[in-house]
């Protein structure tokens, strides 16, 4: 279960900070990825939702991650990295068809929340 417990907005986007369990993490969604993410009709719980339970995360380019979770033929793609604190922040999201993609789950060159 995932609990927004504040958001912060920034000159770089919006912090989140998150109660996971019993766990608390923050991530920045940047300004592009908001953008992204309206432009998609994406709500920011799903996006959140996709990065903490991903149904598989791969390697992006320049030592990003990209966390992946299908939703019926489509995939919710959330690129991020990490910052100088370990925390993560998203670059940008899309949801393009889940064929293109996918790799089939269970794959994780990363986890955000282990």
């Amino acid at each position: 279960m995932i609990n927004i417990i504040r958001i912060n907005e920034t000159e770089r986007g919006k912090k989140y900070q998150l109660r996971i369990n019993k766990g608390d993490i923050e991530i920045m969604i940047t300004w592009h990825a908001i953008d992204r993410s309206e432009r998609w009709g994406l709500d920011m719980e799903r996006v959140i939702s996709a990065l903490i339970y991903p149904e598989e995360v791969v390697i992006g380019h320049r030592g990003r991650y990209i966390a992946h979770k299908k939703e019926g033929e489509h995939l919710i793609r959330a690129v991020y990295e990490y910052d100088e604190d370990e925390n993560a922040v998203v670059i940008t999201v899309y949801f393009p068809y889940a064929e293109r993609y996918y790799k089939g789950g269970g794959m994780y060159a990363d986890k955000i929340f282990a």
